[in-house]
């Protein structure tokens, strides 16, 4: 059987899956979970996957709430990606139910070809996306070892071919002083959120004199119990933002400068705590990201040029960490109108909707026509690693 022959297939089995796939984001939708808590996803994902007559790990590579299952005969192996963790508040405003759905859609659709499948497969759940660099974290014990390509989608408003992405640092800050009667006697008192606030402030004015592509954004997450007691502990968590990890590290010690002088001005105690891993830039693949295009634009998509994007949108994603090892793809498809930005309720009412929906079954297809390109064709493989090692 021909690649046209074998994407023909994969496209009938995600119809024919069509219910069970939309029945998957629908519950995870309905229940958000946040980073390192996604159990009940974890668990129908495992289910449909077994379901489906494939052996599958839950808790693969040290992560609790992640999964893996790998299928195929020896060859090429590409491995595809779905997260399902949400976001506080605002459940799936990024729309990872939808994700979610492509990938193990895709997976689902590869293993129905059998003794057909040109290639290996391997269906990774990776959690913690939005918070806690859950694919960094697999990936150091080995989820992509003997990967040749990795492959997810997106959920936006619009069409893209890749996210605009800079790299990422999570920061936890916690002051300790020491409480007092407020007004009876506050000489006693080490005020803790007094040193956040002023570090807080060294942010915002340190926000005047970053490049475009650097952001820092923050809350505070224990301000004190009650008005009268001068606060013995505050904290905080912030995000970092900058293009390169060069660039990212000089930002990083700007910033701990801000969180230090809060502590030097109050004479509270001072705990930094950086993530983990830091969230990595892209690194694009334009063999990979052209053959996604290909395979979504012929079922419909049209996508919007990356050059005519408003400057300054950009986010991050721990895919960036993938795309630093093996040649990788994170394209996005339209699951909501244009008006509408990810990380917002109204997001996440679209993350229900027909039109998100549709979104995760294309994206489950074009994956899937994608990996049979990659699995299929030499030439593609060998452009795709040549781009890769020279950064482009």
């Amino acid at each position: 059987m021909d690649v046209a022959a074998l994407k023909r297939r994969v496209c009938e089995v995600v119809d024919a899956m069509e219910s069970e796939l939309l029945r998957l984001s629908r519950a995870i939708h309905a229940k958000p979970e946040l980073a390192f808590e996604e159990h009940a996803a974890q668990t129908l994902l495992v289910d449909a996957v077994r379901k489906a007559g494939l052996e599958v790990e839950s808790g693969a590579y040290g992560l609790e709430t992640a999964f893996a299952s790998e299928f195929g005969p020896r060859g090429a192996c590409v491995a595809l990606l779905a997260e399902y963790d949400a976001l506080p508040e605002i459940g799936h405003g990024c729309g990872h139910n939808l994700i979610a759905a492509a990938g193990v859609g895709a997976g689902l659709a590869l293993a129905a070809l059998g003794s057909q499948l040109p290639g290996r497969v391997r269906l990774l759940g990776t959690p913690a996306e939005e918070r806690g660099c859950g694919k960094e974290l697999m990936a150091r014990r080995g989820a992509l070892e003997g990967v040749d390509a990795a492959l997810m989608i997106h959920p936006a408003s619009v069409n893209l071919v890749t996210m605009p992405c800079v790299c990422l640092a999570e920061l936890e800050v916690v002051y300790r002083g020491r409480s007092a009667h407020a007004a009876a006697m506050p000489e006693r008192g080490v005020n803790a959120l007094d040193a956040l606030v002023l570090a807080y402030q060294g942010v915002a004015a340190l926000r005047q004199h970053i490049r475009p592509t650097e952001r820092i954004h923050g809350i505070i997450t224990d301000g004190g119990l009650a008005p009268n007691v001068v606060p013995d502990r505050a904290a905080g968590r912030f995000y970092v933002r900058a293009a390169s990890t060069a660039e990212l590290d000089a930002l990083k010690r700007r910033v701990e400068g801000c969180f230090r002088a809060g502590a030097d001005a109050t004479g509270a105690e001072l705990e930094l705590c950086w993530g983990e891993a830091d969230y990595l830039d892209i690194r694009f693949n334009q063999p990979l990201a052209s053959a996604f295009r290909a395979n979504a634009e012929a079922l419909g998509r049209v996508f919007f040029p990356m050059d005519k994007l408003p400057p300054g949108l950009q986010g991050s994603t721990d895919m960036g960490n993938v795309s630093q090892r093996v040649p990788s793809i994170h394209p996005m498809l339209a699951a909501a109108p244009l008006h509408c930005t990810i990380h917002n309720a109204e997001f996440a009412t679209w993350a229900g909707s027909e039109m998100g929906e549709a979104a995760a079954l294309d994206g489950a297809k074009a994956l899937a026509m994608t990996a049979l390109d990659f699995l299929c064709d030499e030439s593609l493989r060998a452009r795709a690693r040549s781009a890769f090692e020279a950064g482009t």
